[in-house]
């Protein structure tokens, strides 16, 4: 009983083990023999169909009928055999049965994988049937072609081919051997149809007779036609148009692909018809003429394939015309290819939850239909591709992909099968409901199996419950993979109890037990969650109830007990159910209570929440769409909670997939779907979907597109004779029918069509269309309309002329006609009738006549198309040519005459006063005066127009055509910011006058009209690479300022992440950026958009590429190992996280090796394996293996995943190393050995054999494994012995040892049993060298190391039985041992080799190099160490961090650590390990991280100053190469102590932040401070809000310290108010101004002359109307809040109004209301030369400085005149000139030293607001000596300040503002914002000289020597290309937007000369006696301080 009990597991582990190991190799069912679509065959013969199919286990095969039914036998007539072979036998005609012999079947394979069913097998059986072929005769006009067809009856038509044809006189006619035709060029050829075609039929036709011959397909009979067939020949009497048989219209012809075939075209008439072919082409009403050639020919009316092709399908069109008239016909063709299906994949192996996809590829035409099976069934599938988005262990089989058409069917088999194990959980052990008192302690158990291991959860009252305070959740493993679980309550309260729940759950399923847990005790109800429950659902609750007896459990809603109506159920367990929930009743607080029978209460409240699924409002079907109408759909959700989604699909398909589809949201509820152009394509259903949380719904419609009509036959113009029959065709098709009308034009010409009179009986219209005219008349002639009409779209029509022969006619009876006076004139009369015409010509009655020449005129005849025409030229007209000339035609049939009255005119003159009223960036409106008309009145004007740099006759030149009485013309369609040039042409009917003046105009600039072309997208690792092209020429519309690249992830919702590129010259600018930091192998969208000064263009279409592939991030998972055999394991794997492979993954890298050598690489092997497992064979026996995995893409290699292990099985042992056999006395023998080198295994014992010499059975002794010696006694003296010895595993014994052969003696010589060898010892550990030894007498024992005597000490001493004991081995202990045992007989010697293993010693951590973010070091390990390394591990830490440890494999000699802190110092010291373990630790390396704290921006750039707020732009601070952490911004008013702080976490993704709530005009600090690993920057900023009208405020006043506080209240009342102080100090600078004005008048009047002056003063006075010559001379309009240039009559001023702390740690007052662009200012140096002494100090508060000065502002925000200013007098535009020299500057005066300090800056300032870009720093360092000197307000001698300019016709530096990249200091930051961006200039010139300053006009002393020191400036940094820079462009044009400032510095520089040619611009500003003005104005540099006519002044 016993052993039947174990032999039953053993056999199920036998049987799973043998399941396992096929399961490897099962494969589904595929079909290798599959039976055709077709198979017919003769009742007398039968059929066997095959059907074959392969698999893994062999599939069953087996047949079905079409609709599924099983196929057996039937005695007699099938059989079905169980190799899938299907017999049909051969039957009488009586046993003919239709299910059998006429049915479809299909073969069906399967096995346990699947089953896979075969295409549609139709059967069908042929009785055996008498017939005969027929000709019928054939009714033929001579002159035409006739087809002779043998008819067959129906029941054989398809069996039976006619091969040939044969006429009475024995002639036989073929078909040619490929069944093509024979004979194409000759009179008779059988066409590949069967039908005899006859060309050319003759009476002489008619009298042969022909039958058809034919051939059965299954039987092979040929038979000869039953009857003969004849031509009946007619011969005409008159014409006739042709005729084409009845039916002939719309016939449809089928042909396989590469089969011959033929059109038929069966028209006749008289004379014979010419037959032409068209082809429509494909969805459209348009045909083309079928290309005829080898492989189409036409043969009369027939047109013949010889090999028919798929793209041969289609609707043909056959005309056939004669002279008249003509016919249509209509054929179908569809060629049809044999269909044929793949599948790819065709097998997979899919994760259970992981997706699967199959696509379906075919081939045929047509397809009509596509479907997939699963396992033999419909899934309801019909797309190429099938999707599966989670494989469930359902999905499991075989796939088919099934296509068919009417003729035939094919399919393709794929496979999908499950990795892993899919068993689901079962539980196998619960607990049951119980009732326990309190406190007592209590577990539940629930024990679950399945495969995955399943994970166990448990919950009370449906809330999971872990390990927590007295509850305690263990599991652990059972046997046969039995995972338990354990909820242990201790102490156990009346409120634990409920109703308890565990639940064992996988990715393959779960299972759940529950039961009740009662405590005694009082009621209690446990909290309960809020609870969401759809609308018309059914909610289900239990009401969470502790304590113990309970007697009542309800539920209340709003203080009444449930239920209260029928939807409501409540149980006495205390289950709630209510179903259909409605919002408005049910949503709402219920309340449990829970009763105990003593009447105890308890409740608790369900908050429950109804949520609404969404419902759509039903919208209408669109049936009544015509081709090209727009239609638009609109779904309304009416119902549903929000936020919901709507979507609209077609047909299935999503339509935000196609193009043609526009979808628009309005609100959360309402989505239109917009199609535009509808055609027949777009007919289908509609579907809107609508998805809330609470569930979906949808709603379906259908649209109807209508076809409008399209002509079959299209009518011409047609000429007739007179009195007879007119037919004229018109034909049209469309949906709905066309109706089809005929309409005659009322007059001449083709216009007021009427319709055709039904009672004139002469006229008919038949029901096709066509025209009847019988006996037509001249009446009738004339211009006629068919119109084809079915309600959809336009009504198609065709105008048609109809010509009736007649006497000749004049269409216009008198007419006038004009010529040019002095020019040659022609008249022409043109006749028409029929030929031959005579025309003659007469003069006011007088006779002219050809043949007599006249040297005045000539006269010329012609025939023309329909008539003559004849020509009278007059060579050159004179006024008595006006006259009226006749001319007169005559013909057989009659005569007409005409009149011409002869006008001699002129041309007009040219058009004047020309204007522009108004431009844009694309029209220009111009006006003009009309001139003189020359006697005719113009009819039109032309305005021609181009590019000013084209020429006029050029092809680019265009034109704009308008009446002759407009005076006024918009020109459109012009291209932005493009120079043209415009003339005006007047014409009339004599001709154009001569073109106006040329008027030249710039348009203005518009956004770029298109995207940048050649959009190329390249992937770089962990970036893009993109490259364009900009935008074509005309559609840049400016000048292109620079780019914006975006980008995002494919498919994302997101929106683009633009950078910005901008650059100052598009030509030299490379169109190409990197996108960096992306994440790997993804899909990104790159779009590029171009922008100018108006804005940015369209964005290019997307492109989209994938980043460059990078190593996996993440090892595989799962790690697994099986050992199968001794030799050879298993390893298996899944792969790494879909996100975590950063690209595709090419296959798996597998490392194994020995565990007890790991870290050796050189005993660790790799194989490589593309699945997810690998067998890892030669392995050594029983041996322990670490195996790990990687996974490698293209980009390399990926981590290693953990480790698993295994050891290989158990094998026998090899034989015993060595054997030694010593005799030890007379009767015995001692066997020592050597254990195996190899034990394979345990080794369980040894066996000793011996043998006596001469004996067969060996004596055996088994001694322990740890014995490896043993003593045979008790042995015969002198006796051989032999011995041998055997080692056993548990797998059994291995082979013997060597065999020794030995004889016990008395007197034994010493001998060692022991063995030479060599011990490994680790360090410290004791170690024991054996020596034992033999021999009579007992031999003495003596130890030597390395061949020195031993001594004996208190770590090693000799044991007693001679072995040598060591204890605690050092590293000097290693090297050679020997044993040395002696007797009187003899010695013998064994020795042993010591070798200590040792840890490593330390190593050496030398620094190689370090970045901002990373450490590299190199690793030296000490030369000393004996024993081999496994690795390092390096050991750092940061400053005040925690130290980190990384491990570094013992080849890497270098290593680098990756992302430290930056610019941070780090410590870092190493330690080396082997097999012993970790060594010392090496010193510690100290080091630095690159990078420094952030550098603060320049406030212009940082800052952008509003009324109420200010915008810091955090993204202009440079983060010193570490990546800044946060920021903090605080802020006060100006003098203020307590700092308000704005935010105190700033994170740098935010681009910019808004400090908000600020007080209008008022002066602000703002104090911003940058923090990174490296440090961190505080930067102070002074600025002012903007006023409520967006206007600047004056700077503060300094409030003085502690220390000013005497002066300050000593002073007047009155002194500090500025209402009092600004008017005065105004009033002071405007008294001084104006003796500043009189006195340059004066000097200019004294040192030019008078009549300078006069040219000078006529620009001095404003224009009646200000900035109205500017603006219309120049076509300027100055954009919104832009700042006019300076002209006649403005206010401009240079007059600061901020203060600025400069770098040398001045204070700088700075507003919104400063220019880009600094003037330098006088150093106190310079002040003191001029004026003798420093001005007096500033008041306490503002530090002293060479650069301190302030600005004043008048009490109404007005600019004053300040010190040191410059002034423009004229605002003229000479500065245009690049080669003008540079004017003689003069400057206001300094303040006086009794003015307080208050020294006036003198920056160019705008006079409108601009927003804060301007305001600078603070900067808390003082710079260096060099750039302190040169610094803006710096007073460095060295400082040349160069100025910008704005064109005036631009307005982007409103968007495009600069900022500089010194300007925190240095000796480049006065020059540095220089330009910037296009449309500015800048003057640049080296340093001045000491001489520079003679050249001044006499105000200021050249400054003193220290200033000018030859110390040269460091050279400057390249310019770059972004508009982030300023040094982008170097260009020494200015213009007049801005002043000059000392310009006597530059005055001697060559760079700087004058030419005296004013720019283009200018020009038109001057009058005429500009250039005397000109000629008398010196040239070259200003001598002595004069001015220069047209200059600009500084005063």
């Amino acid at each position: 009983m016993g052993q039947t009990s174990l032999e039953w597991p053993l056999l199920g582990l036998l049987c799973l083990f043998f399941f396992a190991a096929a399961d490897t190799g099962l494969q589904g069912p595929v079909f290798v023999l599959e039976p055709p679509n077709k198979i017919d065959f003769s009742n007398s013969t039968g059929t066997v169909v095959e059907c074959a199919a392969r698999g893994s286990p062999p599939p069953r095969v087996t047949w079905v009928r079409g609709d599924g039914q099983p196929v057996d036998d039937v005695t007699g007539l099938r059989q079905v055999f169980s190799n899938g072979t299907l017999r049909f036998l051969a039957f009488r005609a009586e046993d003919y049965r239709q299910e059998i012999h006429a049915q479809v079947y299909r073969c069906l394979a399967n096995n346990s994988e699947g089953s896979v069913v075969s295409r549609d097998v139709h059967v069908r059986a042929v009785v055996a049937q008498q017939y005969s072929a027929s000709v019928n005769p054939v009714y033929v006009v001579a002159g035409n072609a006739a087809v002779l067809r043998c008819e067959l009856p129906s029941h054989v038509a398809d069996l039976v081919t006619v091969t040939s044809w044969v006429d009475g006189d024995g002639a036989v006619f073929f078909r040619s051997a490929g069944g093509g035709v024979s004979g194409d060029d000759g009179k008779y050829l059988v066409l590949p149809s069967g039908e005899l075609h006859i060309r050319d039929v003759t009476p002489e036709d008619g009298l042969k007779s022909f039958r058809c011959r034919t051939v059965h397909r299954l039987t092979g009979e040929t038979r000869l036609s039953a009857t003969e067939g004849r031509l009946v020949v007619s011969e005409p009497v008159s014409s006739g148009a042709p005729r084409v048989p009845a039916g002939a219209q719309g016939a449809t012809f089928y042909l396989r692909a590469a089969a011959p075939g033929a059109l038929h075209c069966r028209g006749q008439g008289y004379p014979a018809p010419v037959f032409r072919w068209f082809k429509f082409e494909e969805g459209s009403s348009r045909r083309r003429p079928v290309q005829l050639d080898d492989r189409v020919r036409q043969v009369a009316g027939t047109l013949i394939i010889r090999e028919a092709r798929v793209q041969d399908s289609g609707k043909y069109l056959c005309q056939v015309n004669n002279t008249v008239g003509g016919e249509s016909v209509e054929t179908v063709l569809t060629v049809t290819a044999p269909l044929s299906s793949s599948i790819t994949p065709p097998s997979q192996v899919v994760d259970f939850g992981k997706p699967a996809q199959f696509t379906c590829t075919y081939k045929g035409n047509p397809v009509k239909a596509l479907y997939w099976m699963k396992d033999g069934v419909k899934i309801g599938h019909d797309e190429p591709t099938l999707s599966i988005r989670a494989v469930t262990k359902s999905d499991k089989g075989m796939y088919q992909c099934f296509v068919i058409n009417d003729q035939e069917s094919a399919q393709a088999t794929a496979e999908l099968r499950l990795g892993g194990k899919f068993d689901p959980p079962a539980l196998v052990e619960t607990f049951e409901a119980r009732q326990l008192e309190p406190g007592i302690s209590t577990h539940l158990k629930c024990a679950a199996t399945g495969d995955p291991t399943p994970e166990i959860t448990w919950f009370i009252d449906d809330t999971e419950t872990t390990s927590r305070d007295r509850f305690q959740v263990s599991h652990s493993r059972g046997p046969a993979g039995t995972v338990v679980s354990f909820l242990n309550v201790t102490s156990i309260l009346t409120n634990d109890g409920g109703l308890f729940k565990c639940r064992a759950a996988s990715k393959v399923g779960a299972a759940e037990h529950q039961a009740r847990i009662d405590v005694r005790g009082l009621p209690h109800v446990k909290p309960m969650k809020k609870m969401s429950v759809v609308a018309g659902e059914t909610l289900i609750k239990t009401c969470p109830v502790a304590g113990y007896p309970i007697d009542t459990i309800t539920w209340e809603m709003n203080a009444r007990v449930l239920p209260r109506d029928a939807r409501q159920k409540v149980f006495p367990n205390g289950t709630l159910i209510i179903t259909n929930v409605q919002r408005q009743s049910d949503q709402g607080t219920y309340t449990c209570v829970a009763r105990s029978t003593h009447g105890y209460m308890a409740r608790a409240n369900l908050e429950v929440l109804v949520m609404v699924p969404p419902e759509i409002f039903p919208f209408p079907a669109l049936d009544a769409l015509s081709d090209g109408d727009d239609a638009s759909l609109q779904c309304y959700v009416y119902k549903g909670d929000t936020p919901m989604t709507i979507s609209w699909t077609f047909h299935g398909r999503d339509v935000s997939m196609e193009r043609e589809f526009t979808t628009q949201a309005f609100g959360d509820r309402t989505s239109m779907l917009l199609v535009k152009s509808v055609s027949h394509g777009h007919s289908g259903t509609y579907t809107c979907r609508a998805r809330n949380a609470a569930g979906a719904t949808q709603l379906s419609t259908s649209l109807v597109v209508r076809v409008p009509p399209r002509w079959i036959i299209e009518p011409t113009d047609k000429e007739f004779a007179l009195s007879s029959t007119a037919e004229i065709q018109c034909k049209a098709d469309g949906f709905p029918k066309p109706r089809m009308a005929w309409k005659k034009a009322a007059g001449s010409r083709p216009e007021d069509y009427r319709a055709l009179g039904h009672s004139d009986s002469s006229i008919q219209v038949r029901d096709d269309g066509t025209l009847v005219i019988n006996s037509i008349q001249k009446r009738d002639e004339g211009y006629y309309l068919c119109e084809a009409d079915n309600q959809i779209g336009p009504t198609l029509s065709a105008v048609i002329y109809v010509n009736v022969q007649a006497p000749p006619h004049f269409e216009i009876k008198l007419r006038n006609q004009t010529a040019r006076l002095g020019d040659p004139a022609v008249l022409v009369c043109e006749a028409r009738g029929e030929q031959p015409i005579t025309i003659k010509w007469s003069r006011n009655g007088a006779p002219l006549s050809a043949r007599e020449p006249s040297p005045r005129y000539t006269i010329r005849q012609q025939k023309t198309e329909g008539g003559a025409s004849s020509d009278l030229s007059l060579q050159e007209t004179s006024r008595r040519d006006s006259a009226t000339y006749t001319c007169v035609a005559s013909n057989p049939f009659g005569q007409d005459n005409t009149t011409i009255n002869l006008i001699v005119q002129e041309k007009p003159e040219v058009p004047f006063a020309i204007k522009v009223l108004n431009k844009s960036g694309r029209s220009v409106e111009l006006s003009w005066s009309a001139p003189y008309n020359g006697n005719s009145d113009i009819f039109q004007y032309i305005i021609q127009y181009k590019k000013a740099k084209d020429e006029w006759d050029s092809k680019e030149m265009e034109r704009v055509v308008i009446p002759g009485k407009m005076e006024i013309v918009s020109v459109m369609d012009l291209r932005p910011a493009t120079a043209y040039q415009m003339r005006i042409i007047a014409e009339n009917e004599v001709g154009p006058s001569e073109p106006s003046e040329v008027v030249t105009i710039v348009t203005s600039e518009e956004p770029p009209a298109g995207p940048p072309t050649a959009v190329v997208v390249e992937p770089l690792e962990r970036g893009l690479l993109v490259t364009w092209k900009p935008p074509s020429d005309e559609l840049l519309n400016g000048e292109v300022l620079g780019y914006y690249v975006g980008h995002r992830l494919s498919n994302s919702k997101n929106s683009f992440s633009f950078q910005t590129f901008e650059f100052a010259n598009e030509a030299t600018r490379k169109h190409q950026v990197s996108i960096t930091k992306l994440e790997e192998f993804r899909e990104y969208e790159v779009v590029v958009q171009a922008f100018n000064s108006q804005g940015s263009g369209p964005q290019s279409e997307e492109q989209r590429q994938f980043t460059a592939e990078g190593v996996p991030s993440a090892p595989p998972q799962e790690i697994t190992c099986r050992t199968l055999t001794s030799d050879s394991i298993r390893a298996s794997w899944t792969p790494p996280p879909a996100g975590a492979t950063n690209g595709v993954i090419r296959g798996y890298k597998v490392m194994y090796g020995p565990s007890s050598t790991w870290y050796d690489d050189s005993t660790i092997d790799m194989a490589k394996s593309t699945s997810t497992e690998t067998l890892l064979t030669g392995l050594k026996k029983y041996t322990e293996y670490n195996i790990t995995v990687l996974a490698y893409t293209g980009g390399g290699d990926g981590p290693r995943s953990r480790s698993a292990i295994c050891r290989t099985e158990e094998d026998v042992p090899e034989a015993p190393a060595a054997i030694k056999a010593l005799a030890m006395s007379s009767d015995s023998i001692l066997v020592s050995w050597r254990q195996p080198e190899n034990p394979n295994g345990i080794i369980k014992r040894y066996t000793v054999y011996f043998m006596e010499e001469g004996s067969r059975e060996p004596q055996m002794h088994r001694v322990t494994p740890f014995q490896q010696s043993y003593r045979a006694s008790g042995l015969k003296k002198t006796q051989n012995y032999q011995f041998w010895v055997n080692a056993d595993t548990s797998m059994g014994e291995g082979p013997p040892s060597n065999k020794v052969t030995v004889t016990p003696r008395s007197q034994v010589p010493a001998r060692i049993a022991s063995f030479d060898d060599e011990l490994t010892v680790n360090f410290q550990q004791d170690a024991k060298l054996p020596c034992l030894a033999v021999g009579l007498p007992q031999p003495t024992i003596a130890w030597h190391r390395d061949g020195k005597p031993f001594q004996p000490n208190d770590r090693m001493r000799i044991m007693p039985e001679g072995s040598l004991q060591i204890r605690g081995v050092q590293r000097g202990d290693r090297g050679e041992y020997s044993c040395i045992a002696k007797n009187q007989f003899g010695q013998d010697t064994v020795s042993h080799k010591l070798v200590v293993q040792a840890p490593p010693y330390p190593p050496e951590v030398l620094l190689i190099g370090s970045s901002n973010n990373s450490i590299e070091v190199r690793l030296k390990p000490d030369p000393n160490d004996s024993v081999p390394l496994f690795g390092f591990t390096l050991h750092y830490k940061a400053a005040f961090g925690e130290w980190e440890t990384v491990q570094v494999p013992k080849k890497a000699r270098s290593f680098t650590l990756e992302s430290p802190w930056c610019g941070t110092k780090h410590q870092i010291y190493a330690t080396a390990f082997n097999g012993v373990g970790p060594g010392e630790q090496s010193a510690v390396l100290t080091t630095r991280t690159k990078g420094q704290a952030p550098t603060m921006p320049p406030a212009d750039r940082f800052l952008r100053i509003q009324a109420k707020s200010v915008e810091l732009h955090l993204n202009t601070w440079k983060n010193g190469g570490c990546p800044i952490l946060y920021f903090v911004v605080e802020y006060r008013k100006r003098f203020e102590t307590e700092w308000t702080t704005a935010s105190n976490a700033l994170t740098p993704d935010k681009s910019s932040f808004m400090v908000m709530d600020l007080e209008p005009a008022t002066w602000y600090d703002l104090r911003a401070t940058a923090h990174n690993n490296a440090g961190s920057t505080q930067a102070e900023y002074l600025f002012a809000t903007l006023d409520e009208e967006g206007g600047t405020v004056g700077p503060p006043l300094v409030r003085p310290g502690a220390d000013g506080d005497d002066w300050w209240d000593q002073l007047p009342a009155w002194l500090p108010d500025l209402n009092v102080l600004v008017p005065t100090a105004c009033g002071l600078l405007v008294l001084l101004v104006g003796l500043c004005v009189l006195c340059v008048y004066l000097g200019s009047r004294n040192r030019n002359g008078a009549q300078r002056f006069k040219d000078d003063a006529q620009y001095t006075q404003p224009p009646p109307h200000q900035n109205r010559l500017y603006n219309e001379e120049l076509g300027y309009i100055a954009p919104p809040n832009r700042k006019l240039p300076p002209i006649p009559g403005s206010t401009y001023s240079t007059l600061g109004s901020q203060v600025k702390r400069m770098p040398g740690g001045a204070l700088s007052v700075y507003g919104p209301a400063n220019p880009r662009h600094q003037y330098e200012e006088l150093t106190q140096q310079q002040y003191q030369a001029t004026y003798g002494a420093p001005p007096r100090p500033p008041p306490h508060g503002v530090p002293t400085s060479p650069s301190t000065y302030y600005s004043v502002v008048g009490p109404n925000g007005e600019e004053e005149i300040a010190p040191y200013a410059t002034f423009h007098l004229l605002g003229f535009r000479e500065e245009m000139d690049p080669s003008g020299e540079t004017p003689a500057g003069c400057q206001t005066m300094a303040p006086r030293p009794g003015q307080h300090g208050r020294q006036m800056s003198a920056p160019a300032v705008r006079t409108l607001p601009r927003n804060t870009r301007y305001s600078q720093p603070v900067n808390p360092l003082p710079p260096p000596a060099h750039q302190a000197r040169a610094s803006l307000g710096g007073g460095g001698g060295g400082s040349v300040f160069s100025p910008t300019y704005d064109d005036p016709a631009r307005s982007d530096d409103e968007a495009n503002y600069n900022s500089s990249q010194y300007s925190g200091g240095g000796p480049y930051a006065a020059l540095d914002d220089s330009s910037s961006r296009t449309g500015t200039a800048r003057r640049n010139g080296p340093e001045p000289a000491a001489a520079g300053w003679a050249a001044d006009c006499g105000s200021l002393p050249p400054p003193p020597p220290s200033l000018l020191t030859d110390e040269p400036l460091p050279p400057p940094p390249p310019p770059r290309a972004s508009l982030d820079d300023s040094n982008t462009s170097q260009q020494t044009d200015t213009s007049a937007m801005e002043c000059d400032r000392d310009q006597a510095l530059l005055a001697d520089s060559p760079q700087f000369g004058k030419d005296g040619r004013p720019a283009d611009e200018t020009r038109k500003l001057l009058d005429s006696d500009k250039e005397s003005n000109e000629a008398r104005r010196p040239h070259g540099t200003t001598q002595n301080g004069a001015l220069v006519p047209y200059d600009t002044v500084n005063v």
